[in-house]
């Protein structure tokens, strides 16, 4: 388990993380979204031990990552700029990474090269292309068989049969081994097919932090008409983040438990009305809305 506690992280005086607070759980897939400069990368280096918090706690198993060479080797990420070593080979970052994971997979990483049939593993990494890069990363980081998975905009530069290769995989091993699987990306609707809980982040915090499940059960888009074409005055403590309209059609976002809307909106003798579960691209747009987000007047 992940767990990060109030962590504070300020860079020539600017605060970079500002009382974070977030837990990921063992064998989950846990995705943080927010706008750039929210602090995602920030906490994934805390979480890697490459950075030192100011205050609070980065724990993985409840032990400090930070100078942890125990908790490091539990760890393993993929970053958002891959780096290797100059002219070096899948195969001689092989080398380097078994000397380093104590439970590095030989027999797993010669099994992967069909899942990567396209990579030369004797070609230095750097002359690969991005795609064949960030493939390269996926089987190196695998073989790690490690408890702690970090990805950082993991399948950038993938085409789509190579993501759906990769996330499948990434799937497996939550499902066999147990893998807790820390994703930072940008593309929410993928992170929708594969994630259980979700971080909100933004200026340093996380605003919110739920199983997808239950961010979906608490948002919901309202499409209504009425006989006589307008609005009419809605319940006061109603929760309307967004109204938006469209010809004869208004369309609601309310926070709230969808089937209770609903029965709060058949007062107003709607002649339609329908509930709509939000996309995590909608949620997360929504919920920043509420943060003065550049992107608050967006009619979905």
């Amino acid at each position: 388990m992940i767990k990060v506690n109030n962590v504070v992280k300020t860079f020539d005086g600017f605060t970079a993380l500002d009382g974070l607070t977030m837990t990921a759980e063992k064998g989950s897939i846990y995705g943080l979204v927010g706008p750039n400069g929210a602090g995602k990368s920030t906490i994934l280096r805390h979480i890697m031990g490459i950075y030192r918090p100011d205050s609070g706690s980065v724990l993985v198993d409840g032990e400090q990552v930070y100078e942890n060479p125990a908790v490091k080797a539990k760890i393993a990420a993929i970053p958002d700029e891959l780096y290797y070593f100059n002219s070096a080979s899948t195969r001689d970052m092989m080398r380097f990474y078994r000397g380093m994971y104590p439970n590095f997979d030989m027999k797993r990483y010669e099994a992967l090269a069909e899942a990567f049939p396209e990579v030369d593993e004797k070609q230095p990494i750097r002359r690969l292309s991005k795609g064949m890069q960030k493939q390269s990363a996926f089987r190196l980081a695998l073989c790690c068989n490690p408890e702690v998975l970090v990805l950082d905009e993991p399948v950038d530069g993938l085409d789509p049969v190579m993501r759906r290769q990769v996330w499948t995989l990434l799937m497996g091993d939550v499902a066999q081994r147990g893998t807790t699987v820390l994703v930072s990306s940008h593309n929410l609707r993928e992170l929708e097919d594969v994630c259980d809980h979700v971080g909100i982040l933004s200026h340093g915090k996380v605003l919110l932090e739920r199983s997808l499940t239950d961010l979906q059960d608490n948002v919901v888009k309202l499409q209504l008409a009425f006989a006589d074409g307008e609005l009419p005055e809605l319940p006061k403590d109603l929760n309307v983040l967004h109204t938006s309209q469209i010809g004869r059609v208004y369309t609601l976002i309310v926070r709230g438990n969808p089937a209770e809307i609903k029965t709060r909106m058949a007062v107003c003798a709607p002649i339609l009305m329908e509930a709509l579960p939000l996309t995590l691209e909608e949620i997360f747009i929504y919920e920043l809305g509420g943060e003065d987000y550049a992107v608050r007047d967006i009619v979905l």
